[in-house]
């Protein structure tokens, strides 16, 4: 009576006891916008983002490198991959901040002083609620006339995403005096700031 007792209490602590914590829920899009070092700034700055990496999508693996990108001619476009917690921030929410802080979506092939099909304006969905959701947004602002001219983004699925080399991450926070960022990235982060502040970090750099 005594070792069945002792069992019964044995299953009862391990039932009681608190399984491993459920991992955070997350979903990813890769989105390209111009120089991914802008984009890997704004994105990495918002509440929800538990992750944005530099890299290149578009093309295959064999070409995902800066030097072969640059060209043009790999299909790839620099990009960053956001992983982010739908019960933080949603969907619709990084969808404002990458047609309306983080890049120009009615330049084609081109954002600001860069140029060529690797600086294209391209949302690459992971699922089919993101593609319907980012082809309503765009449909939306084209009936509201948010841009004179029209918008140019490509909605198409996901087929690979390669980071770019180490030195490309986090290359706006670690090279604020950098000319290119400081009159090209760092006012994308001032219009974040002033247009979207309640999904800006607090630690969010600048």
């Amino acid at each position: 009576m005594k070792l069945f007792s002792a069992a019964l209490l044995a299953i009862s602590l391990a039932l009681a006891a608190p399984g491993p914590a459920a991992a955070a829920p997350s979903e990813r899009v890769v989105l390209a916008g111009g120089c991914f070092w802008g984009m890997q700034l704004v994105f990495g700055s918002l509440v929800g983002v538990n992750r944005a990496v530099a890299g290149y999508a578009g093309g295959n693996a064999q070409t995902a490198e800066y030097e072969t990108v640059s060209t043009g001619a790999t299909g790839h476009a620099e990009s960053v991959e956001v992983t982010y917690d739908p019960s933080k921030i949603s969907f619709k929410q990084l969808l404002d901040v990458y047609f309306l802080v983080a890049h120009d979506p009615t330049q084609l092939n081109r954002q600001g002083p860069d140029s060529g099909t690797q600086y294209r304006s391209e949302i690459f969905y992971t699922t089919t609620a993101q593609q319907r959701e980012a082809l309503a947004y765009m449909a939306d602002l084209k009936n509201r006339h948010v841009y004179g001219s029209k918008i140019v983004t490509v909605v198409a699925p996901l087929h690979g995403f390669y980071p770019a080399e180490s030195y490309h991450q986090d290359y706006a926070v670690h090279n604020p005096q950098n000319p290119y960022i400081v009159f090209n990235d760092l006012p994308k982060m001032h219009k974040l700031r002033q247009d979207f502040p309640a999904l800006v970090k607090p630690n969010a750099p600048f």
